[in-house]
């Protein structure tokens, strides 16, 4: 019976004991656990957080550095555009300096060759090399010389002012870009853990092939900042060369034109004399004349007066000598008519010595046309010369003003 009352199949008291206490014990145990992976995962929490806020403020301080150095460079490259811009306007104006200068050489030399033209038209003896010549000549030497540095120099500021627009480029191009990166930033520095719209970015991670290094990034800008003052310092000196070339210029052109002038003037006065000279010379050749055409005509008259008595006394010797027999008596009268024939004689031997003197006369007439001739000649020349440089030359050249361009 009591074999029957008792079931295999339950535990010992002990057993329940011993099992409640291993349930509270592993319980304890798993709980001891829990507890200590809590306080770890609590301590990690707050250390990954005090990590995460360190990392993230000096990340916000380094993008707060970065935006202050691209800050810092934008101000540079800022200040030499400004700097740039402002060079190539100034350097623009000496453009034009240069160029006026050039239109400016333009007449003076067209003026001079026209007066070494007009001068070939003078004529005779006042064709010759003479100083008004040689300063025209030197002074289209000087004005075609003023045109090539000029010319040479237009070149020179011309490719000084595309350097200058290649670095205001560069400049302008680094600015674009610095201004873009800060705007990046600024926007970057402005977002916190709150920030609404802010994402997970899978390819944030990447590193493309275009990144560059701090130092290669700090050494563009600076190659542009020094491009930029290199030019600007090459702005400076070619200003400087340019004043020079065209005050030198100027010099050079007054002087070499106040030389001509000089010169034409001189010439001038001396022509004027060499004419005064020729017309006084002209006036006693042609008073001479006068008196030789009125010596000439003393002798026609002495010639003339000469031919009756001549006539008279011949031809009375000639009657007398037909009278008749006794009649052709050597008397007083025939004695007179002989003397009279002798003194006709030597009247004609006078004559004679008149006409020779007449003839000398009209030789020494010739003589003196000839001589107002040529007088005349030579004065024509004269006029033509003076004509050639007081009126042609000297007028036109009153046209040439020289500028300080």
């Amino acid at each position: 019976m009591a074999r029957l009352l008792q079931d295999p199949s339950k535990l010992h008291p002990s057993e329940w004991y011993t099992a409640n206490n291993m349930q509270r014990a592993s319980t304890e145990s798993q709980k001891s656990r829990s507890e200590c992976m809590i306080a770890e995962s609590w301590r990690l929490v707050d250390e990954i957080e005090k990590t995460t806020q360190k990392t993230q403020s000096d990340v916000n301080k380094k993008l707060e550095q970065r935006r202050e150095e691209i800050k810092f460079w934008k101000q540079e490259l800022d200040n030499k555009l400004e700097e740039i811009v402002h060079e190539t306007e100034i350097l623009l104006t000496f453009k034009n300096r240069l160029e006026r200068a050039l239109e400016g050489c333009k007449e003076p030399l067209v003026i001079a060759q026209k007066c070494l033209l007009y001068r070939q038209r003078r004529v005779g003896i006042d064709l010759v090399h003479d100083e008004v010549e040689k300063e025209l000549v030197k002074e289209a030497e000087v004005l075609r010389g003023i045109i090539a540095l000029l010319g040479h120099t237009l070149e020179q500021t011309n490719e000084q002012i595309r350097q200058n627009r290649s670095a205001k480029y560069n400049l302008e191009m680094d600015l674009k870009d610095k201004f873009t990166a800060l705007t990046i930033d600024d926007y970057c520095a402005s977002l916190t853990n709150d920030t609404p719209h802010i994402i997970y970015a899978d390819n944030a991670m990447k590193l493309e092939g275009n990144f560059v290094s701090p130092e290669d990034w700090i050494d563009f800008s600076n190659i542009n900042v020094e491009k930029a003052d290199k030019q600007r310092n090459n702005s400076l000196a070619l200003k400087a060369l340019i004043d020079s070339i065209l005050s030198q210029a100027a010099n050079d052109m007054r002087k070499q034109c106040e030389m001509v002038n000089t010169a034409f003037r001189n010439r001038i006065k001396e022509v004027k004399d060499a004419k005064h000279n020729l017309e006084t010379l002209l006036a006693m050749v042609m008073d001479e004349t006068a008196s030789q055409e009125k010596n000439i005509a003393a002798l026609k008259k002495a010639i003339a007066d000469k031919e009756g008595p001549v006539k008279v006394a011949q031809t009375r010797l000639e009657v007398r000598n037909h009278r008749p027999n006794v009649e052709l008596c050597y008397d007083t009268v025939h004695s007179s008519l002989m003397s009279e024939v002798k003194e006709i004689t030597k009247n004609i031997q006078r004559q004679v010595e008149i006409m020779q003197e007449e003839n000398l006369a009209y030789s020494e007439l010739k003589g003196l046309s000839r001589r107002q001739l040529s007088l005349e000649e030579e004065i024509k020349v004269k006029e033509n010369t003076l004509y050639i440089d007081e009126v042609l030359c000297m007028q036109m050249r009153e046209s040439v003003y020289i500028n300080n361009y």
